[in-house]
This record gives C-alpha cells, structure tokens and sequence, in this order.
C-alpha cells in the first residue's frame, strides 16, 4: 500500500508517493492555480499518471496547504465571526481586535461582546457567568454570525467557563465555536487574537476540504485523509474543521520533515529555497523546533504554536542589480523567472542565472546556461554566501557549527561549504521534501496545562502530563506501540500559589492503520 503526500505552495503543488518503507517513488510539480482543489485535481492527475499505480493501493493522503494563511493574507473567504471575552468587571479597557488592519477587521467581525466571567491568574473567579447575558448576546448575533470565538481571561488555567459559554452560544445559535483555551497560552489579546482567526476560518477549511474530496473523487481514490498541522503532525478532517488555525505554516514544516527524513538526520539546521524566499528551520528530534515568541499572522500578534522559522529575500528568482555596487535581492521574479530571466530567454539577472552560468550540464530544466563573467559570478556568489550565513547564524543558539540540509527547487544557488557549518547535505529528492513530508506525518498528542504540585512532586506531575498526551494522541488515530515523547518543558509560575507550574507536552506516533 501507499501514501500520498500533497503540498499546496503559492507557485506549485507538489505531490510524491511513498511506498510502505517511505521510499519515494514518484514526484511531481504542478501549477498552484487561482482554484486550488482544481490544481490539486491536476496534479493528482500527474503523479497517477508518472506512477502507474493504482488508485486502490494508495491507502492514505496526506494533505499540507497554504489555503488558510492565504485566505487571511488575501482578506477572502473568511466567516464573519461574533466574539464574547469573559472578562467583565475586571478587563474591559479594551476591546477585541484592537490594532488589527482595518480591511481586516471589517471583513470578519460581526459584533463583540465583553460579558462577565473569567478567572484571575490563582485560579479564582473573577466572576460567575451569567447565562442570561450570554443569551441576549446570541440573540443578537443571529443571523449575522457564521462562528464565535468564546475567550476567557485566564482560561489556560481553568477553562470551565470556556466551555459552559460555549454550551451556550451553540444552543442558540448553532454555529461553530471555538474556545481560546484550545487555541493559545496564557497572553490574554494575543491568545484571543489567534481564536478570532482560528473562527474566521471556518469556511476557509470547509471549502477547501469539500475541494480536496472532490479531487480525490474525480481520480477514484478512496483512501483515508489526513491535514498536515504545523508542528510536522497530522490531524483527521473533524479536527481541521475545528482547529483550521493549526494548518497556518505547515508548509515550511513539512519541508523540515521531509528534510529529516531524506536525509537520516534528526538535529540538523534545515534550509529550503524556493523561487522568492529562502525559510530556514530547525530539526529537533526529527520535528520541527516551535518558535517561543508572539507570531505575527497577516499583521496580528497570535501566541499559538508556530514553527520556528526564518524567511529571508533570497530564492532561484531573485534578482541581480548591477549598479554602482552587485547587490542581491530583495526583489525576486518569482514565477516570472520561466520568461524573464537570463536563462529563459529574458534580459534580467537572477539567482538561478550565476547559479548555473558557464556549465554545459546543470540541473534547470528548460534553462539555457549563460556565459557570464567570471568576476561576475564570483561577486554574485560571495554576496548570496554571506546572506544564508547571515541567516544561519541568526538561527543557531551557540557557534557550535551543525550540519545543514539544503531542499528546495532553488536551493542550487547556494554554496556546498558555509562558515559555521559542519556539513552540507543535498539529499535526493531534494526538491520533493516538502510533499514527502507532508506524506510521513505522524499523529501527534500535546498538553499545555498549568499543574499544581503541591500533593505529587514534578516528575509524578510530569508523567501525567505525557500520559494525557499519549492518550490525546492515540484518539487521534496514532499507534500506542510506536509513541515517541518529542519534548517536554516545565515553566515554574512563580506568580501563582501552589508550586504551580506550566506544564508543555508533546508525543508523536505512526498511524495506527499503517502500522498494523
């Protein structure tokens, strides 16, 4: 049997099949078009086509798109949302969506309501819900409403109320609801921001998961389905409709996962150049390294998990000024590098033009090597070296050099030894990282509590910790043999009384019907 891998980029969909030892055996590349379960459609269509398999082998797909950061960035296919903060008395200075873009805003929000409730930061209530108030709020939301975002301050500690709100909203409206404590960490506007998105949407991942289906139908496959999360795990499809927020940056995720596994390494640097923008991340443990600060999504401050990652202006595409000075970027051709640049026929000077300049074989298909200078070339390669270095330098956490694995289509443009770098690895199959990591997911599991340790000590707190983890996990259709614990932190709340400490978890397994 055989697992189907899809990663939906700006500028291509890309597919890859692996077989049941994770083999690749076939790629494709295909135009990400304006209809994206249409692209999908077409480059299904291809690696069918490249692979001869048949439809009845592929026993699983496994999807990673950019459909929802798009979706927010373009300001389209967003729900109008109704948010209600359980807050009153104590946090009503300021309002929901305060500082987000105003085309932003407007295209979302549909009313707010700050009604009583939430705890302070000890666990106690600030006050009791009123369920009344909840209500008349509803009341006034129908009809305008098609998702609520119910945010509790301080709710990662308690998230009763959360839910009793949200018991509420759906009783008299009927819509989805997502709860804030599911969404973020204990930053109240950052946590209540990521929600908003998070409700925004719902019908973003409805359609595109209705788009998906329809593909797969149109080419007879049956098989299981799978949405790749950002932290390098799978989600089935009732959970993406629920937590579409979890798919913003599962891209350059899966190009981390691909990474590691093409190349047999679990801790490495991971460098992924496309045509525009290069995005570096780090393998740990064979996952992706999560970002400890407040991302900044479409220009809203969220505190959700998130990769890692650093994107600079430098891809197969970007262009070579020759002015009084070379410089490099930051200005990319993009998709126009088929038709404009050097190599293509046109009259612009980019990456991929010095990459390949002066060579009788290279790997571009369709490219035509130019005879440049050589003092050209040489300039140009210098400026691009001390750029990545620049970059890998920011992303490394001591002058201990690592190894680094270059993926990507454009990744041809950089050099094999970099200063700080132990090793430089081109694995094969380079340019289908990001499709077959998509492919591998695993299911994942995560606790993100605040535990009291005042009756057990913290190793005792820890194990249940990992133990709530692993079942989250193994309900999410992960294998109970295979469960890998990929990190643990404990955060001591020196605020807080009780020996409180915030406990992060996270476990990892195979699917349970690929193994079995």
């Amino acid at each position: 049997m055989y697992r189907l891998g899809i990663d939906v980029g700006g500028t291509n969909t890309d597919c890859a099949i692996l077989d049941e030892e994770l083999r690749c055996v076939g790629k494709i590349k295909s135009p990400t078009m304006d209809d994206v379960s249409e692209g999908i459609d077409i480059a299904i269509q291809k690696i069918l086509q490249e692979t001869k398999i048949p439809t009845e082998k592929i026993s699983v797909v496994m999807l990673g798109t950019t459909h929802c950061t798009n979706a927010i960035v373009q300001r389209k296919e967003l729900s109008k949302i109704g948010i209600i903060r359980l807050a009153k008395p104590a946090t009503t200075a300021v309002a929901p969506m305060i500082g987000w873009p105003e085309d932003l805003a407007s295209k979302m929000m549909a009313q707010s309501a700050i009604v009583s409730g939430g705890y302070e930061y000890n666990g106690n209530k600030i006050a009791e819900v009123d369920e009344e108030e909840i209500r008349q709020v509803c009341q006034q939301m129908k009809g305008k409403v098609e998702a609520v975002a119910v945010v509790g301050v301080f709710s990662p500690v308690n998230n009763e109320q959360e839910k009793q709100a949200a018991r509420i909203v759906e009783q008299e409206l009927g819509v989805p609801v997502t709860l804030s404590s599911e969404i973020g960490s204990v930053g109240l506007l950052e946590r209540e921001n990521a929600s908003i998105l998070n409700a925004a949407l719902t019908q973003t991942i409805i359609k595109m998961i209705q788009g998906l289906k329809q593909a797969l139908s149109n080419n007879q496959i049956t098989a299981d389905v799978f949405i790749c999360q950002n932290d390098g795990t799978l989600m089935d499809l009732e959970k993406a409709l629920s937590y579409p927020v979890l798919t913003i940056g599962c891209g350059p995720t899966n190009s981390i996962r691909g990474a590691a596994h093409l190349s047999r390494l679990e801790d490495a640097l991971v460098v992924d150049v496309g045509g525009t923008t290069t995005d570096i991340g780090v393998l740990k443990k064979g996952f992706p390294r999560e970002s400890s600060l407040a991302t900044l999504i479409g220009g809203i401050r969220t505190n959700f998990r998130m990769p890692d990652v650093l994107s600079i202006g430098l891809g197969g595409g970007t262009i070579i000024h020759l002015a009084e000075e070379l410089t490099v970027g930051p200005e990319s051709l993009g998709y126009r590098i088929l038709e404009e640049s050097l190599s293509f026929g046109g009259t612009t000077l980019c990456a991929t033009d010095v990459a390949i300049a002066n060579q009788t074989e290279h790997p571009v298909t369709g490219a035509i090597s130019q005879e440049l200078d050589t003092a050209l070339i040489s300039e140009s390669k210098k400026k691009i070296k001390e750029l990545i270095e620049d970059a890998i330098d920011q992303m490394k956490t001591d002058s201990t050099e690592i190894p680094v694995i270059l993926v990507g289509g454009g990744s041809i443009i950089l050099p094999k030894e970099m200063n700080g770098v132990s090793q430089v690895l081109v694995p094969e199959n380079y340019d289908a990282a990001n499709a077959i990591g998509a492919a591998l997911g695993e299911v994942s599991g995560e606790v993100n509590s605040v535990y009291s340790l005042e009756k057990q000590t913290q190793e005792e707190t820890v194990a249940i910790a990992i133990a709530a983890a692993e079942q989250e996990a193994i309900r999410s259709g992960a294998s109970k043999d295979s469960l890998k614990t990929i990190f643990v932190e404990v955060i001591p709340l020196a605020y807080l009384p009780k020996q409180a400490v915030n406990i992060k978890v996270k476990v990892a397994g195979k699917l349970d019907f690929v193994t079995s």
